[in-house]
């Protein structure tokens, strides 16, 4: 058998039932596997360290396994019963520390949110909190080192997430997604996720960044497991029937690409299992400008005004954001007016797949690889490109499922792909992933 942290989520559940594995020897072997690689654990990151874990809970972890494992003897265990995850660090936890990693944020909830505790009562075995880009409000997670090359950046917000993932410490993490905070360290570290359809997954007691757009959701290193992980946390079982994805529109927005992303999305359509169509795009903008940023900031701001006192603490980048809404200072009626043009908008969108009878879009999910680590805390606003893509769905709030589409030749890090359709399809859009991964395969930085 292979060691037991190399294992996937299905995997994992699929050993355990079999009782081939304990849930104990898997957290044990996830443990061992995070000493083993995750380097310093510190909040600014250190150069030679992944350093994707702001907190582990080694013995609340094991005791857990102990549990799981009781319950799988009486046969009465869900499927997931055993199998360890990591949540993003902004997922309330009872009793445990909650930071956002930030100085700002030093809370401990009283009482789990609402993801977590549907995970939880599915016997999901909590190893501890990720890292993610100061309280999820940019692209980088500078403080965390992509496995593929710890000089990049694993992307952000969800970066200790996918970095976790990515080097096998853990088959299973959550993330946020506002501006494509899942999507974006999914794609720059080989890694797959859902973005749901907004609303699936409750978001009570996951520290928000701007709540009309943020959507909570699963991670892992294969679509399949993202599948299960979604059904958990929406409490919800999966269809039976899937509607396939026979007409597949490549988006009317894609733009310049990176040649790594260019190959890995030929490639991408090249394996696609449908017709691929070019329908005359939607008459909607297909860029937002300004306005996502003024709404996002200004929310943004309607939380945080609890930390006005200690602004000093927050890093220079998430300061500017609270500085643009301040200054953009949003009345009610632009509010109201920024609200409506979303919903016309998605409605559009909606006219346009139904006229032309497509059944998903198709597009890169960064249109660049991961770039150097270091600037996304100093400067504001230095993440355009990598949101450039994502950020426009959280705004329609259309579930997408992206996975990676290839490993560059020039650069030798991963490259990603996004399936995008209409509110509700995510399951249909989850099965289509999986054939797809299965087609392009998984990419990862060890060897297995």
């Amino acid at each position: 058998m292979t060691d037991p942290a190399d294992l996937g989520v299905e995997e994992a559940a699929a050993a355990l039932a079999r009782r081939e594995l304990s849930s104990r020897e898997l957290v044990q072997a996830c443990l061992a596997r995070i000493r083993e690689r995750d380097g310093v654990h510190s909040f600014d990151g250190d150069p030679e360290s992944i350093n994707a874990w702001v907190r582990v809970y080694e013995e609340d972890a094991l005791a857990a396994a102990n549990r799981a494992d009781e319950s799988r003897s009486h046969g009465d265990a869900p499927p997931l019963c055993g199998v360890p995850i990591g949540l993003k660090d902004l997922y309330a936890v009872a009793g445990k520390p909650l930071t956002g990693s930030s100085r700002v944020l030093d809370d401990v909830p009283a009482r789990d949110c609402a993801a977590w505790a549907r995970l939880a009562a599915a016997g999901m075995v909590l190893l501890g909190h990720l890292h993610t880009h100061e309280l999820a409000a940019g692209g980088t997670t500078d403080q965390v080192g992509n496995p593929w090359a710890l000089d990049r950046s694993p992307g952000g917000s969800s970066g200790g997430s996918a970095a976790a993932l990515a080097a096998r410490m853990v088959p299973a993490a959550t993330g946020t997604d506002t501006a494509g905070s899942l999507r974006i360290p999914s794609a720059l570290c080989g890694t797959s996720t859902i973005k749901p359809t907004r609303g699936l997954v409750p978001l009570r007691g996951v520290v928000p960044l701007a709540p009309s757009l943020d959507h909570a959701g699963p991670m892992a290193r294969s679509v399949r497991d993202c599948e299960s992980l979604l059904a958990a946390m929406a409490a919800v079982s999966p269809p039976a029937e899937r509607r396939p994805l026979r007409r597949v529109a490549v988006s009317p927005r894609v733009g310049e690409l990176d040649p790594d992303v260019a190959d890995g999305f030929d490639a991408a359509l090249e394996a696609l299992d449908a017709e691929l169509v070019s329908p005359p795009p939607p008459d909607v903008p297909l860029d937002l400008g300004l306005a996502f940023l003024d709404l996002l900031c200004t929310e943004m701001l309607a939380w945080h005004r609890r930390f006005d006192g200690r602004r000093e603490l927050y890093r220079p980048s998430v300061r500017s954001f609270l500085e643009h809404g301040e200054r953009r200072a949003m009345t009610g009626e632009e509010i109201v007016a920024v609200q409506h043009r979303r919903a016309e908008e998605a409605a559009r969108w909606l006219d346009w797949l139904a006229e032309h009878r497509v059944d998903a879009l198709i597009e890169p999910t960064v249109p660049i690889v991961a770039r150097k680590r270091g600037r996304g805390y100093d400067e504001p606003f230095t993440d355009a490109t990598e949101i450039s893509l994502t950020h426009y769905w959280d705004w329609m709030g259309f579930p997408v499922v992206a996975l990676p589409s290839g490993v560059g030749r020039r650069s030798g890090l991963p490259t990603s792909v996004s399936l995008i359709g209409a509110p509700g399809a995510d399951w249909d859009l989850l099965a289509a992933g999986a054939a797809l991964q299965d087609a392009l395969g998984m990419p990862t930085p060890y060897a297995r």
